[in-house]
């Protein structure tokens, strides 16, 4: 919902000749309640979102056993949920979360993070996350049923 990198994904849309793109400035979570249909997802990419690292907010994080199971019938069977995240305290938040999510299942084969995918672009978090020396971690879980 932030306004400027509405913007600027659409310019960078516009530049790179993507025509297949929708962007929605609202909620998430109301768009994929009321908006987006069963089984419609092949992959559905969290990059970076507000890891709210204080404590008291742990709860506002968005990768929370509701959200996932309220995404989980908008994927089709065999679909990608993938998250990143340059907070090592989120990325366990997210795995023990997936870990127990009906439905889904890990694709590492260690059980815990995948690497950086090659089509998962380099974002300007990603980069400060680098800088900073914090780790990047993703994670792709497929839904199973």
């Amino acid at each position: 919902m932030h306004r400027p990198g509405v913007g600027a994904c659409l310019s960078a849309a516009e530049e790179a000749g993507i025509h297949n793109l929708r962007l929605f400035c609202h909620d998430a979570v109301e768009v994929l309640e009321q908006m987006i249909p069963d089984e419609s997802i092949d992959t559905l990419q969290l990059f970076f979102p507000d890891p709210w690292h204080k404590s008291r907010h742990h709860k506002r994080r968005i990768v929370q056993p509701a959200f996932v199971q309220m995404l989980r019938p908008k994927l089709k069977q065999g679909g990608l949920f993938h998250m990143a995240t340059d907070w090592q305290n989120y990325a366990e938040h997210m795995l023990e979360v997936m870990s127990q999510a009906e439905g889904f299942e890990n694709t590492s084969e260690f059980g815990d993070y995948v690497p950086r995918p090659d089509q998962r672009p380099l974002t300007k978090f990603e980069r400060r996350g680098h800088r900073l020396g914090h780790g990047v971690w993703d994670l792709i879980f497929k839904r199973i049923a």
